[in-house]
C-alpha cells in the first residue's frame, strides 16, 4: 500500500485532523493514517485513525478508531472527524467500512448511527482476533457504503 499525498491536514471548518503518523501495518495492523483532532480553539480534542484496506482482523477492529478526550465529549467531534476521514478511504479505492465499538459504549453507537453505517450484528470478538482477552465485551460491527 502507497500513502498518498494531500491527506496531512484536513478540516471542515470547525475542526482540524494533522497527521501524526502514516504506519505501514505489519500483518495484523492494517497500514492507517493517523491524526490529532483540533477543535476551534486550536486545543487538543483526541485522535482518530483511517484503516486502508482489509485482512482478517478488519471486521472485527473496523476501519475507522477515535477518542475524544473527556472535556471535549458531547459537541460530535467524533462525528465530524469521521467525515473527514471517509475521502482518504474512497482515494484508496475503498468502497465500504466496517466500524466497531463495545455493546456498551452509546456514544460510539451514536456517532456511528449518525454516520450512516447499518448495523450489521452484535457479536463476541474471536479469540484468534489481535485484541481479544477473556473480559472483553460483544461488538457492534456497523457497514458503511461509500
Amino acid at each position: 500500500m502507497q500513502f498518498l499525498d494531500g491527506y496531512d491536514l484536513l478540516s471542515d471548518g470547525l475542526i482540524a485532523l494533522r497527521l501524526t503518523e502514516k504506519h505501514p501495518g505489519d500483518g495484523e495492523l492494517l497500514p492507517f493514517y493517523y491524526y490529532d483532532i483540533f477543535v476551534p480553539s486550536n486545543e487538543l480534542a483526541g485522535k482518530i485513525s483511517i484503516r486502508i484496506g482489509d485482512n482478517a482482523h478488519s471486521y472485527h477492529n473496523g476501519h475507522i478508531g477515535y477518542e475524544i478526550d473527556a472535556a471535549h465529549r458531547g459537541r460530535h467531534y467524533a462525528l465530524r472527524a469521521c467525515k473527514l476521514v471517509l475521502p482518504v478511504a474512497k482515494a484508496h479505492g475503498m468502497r465500504r467500512l466496517y466500524l466497531t465499538c463495545g455493546i456498551s459504549n452509546a456514544a460510539s453507537r451514536k456517532t456511528i448511527e449518525r454516520l450512516g453505517a447499518c448495523l450489521v450484528e452484535i457479536t463476541d470478538i474471536p479469540e484468534n482476533c489481535f485484541f481479544w482477552r477473556p473480559e472483553i465485551e460483544k461488538h457492534c460491527i456497523y457497514h458503511l457504503a461509500l
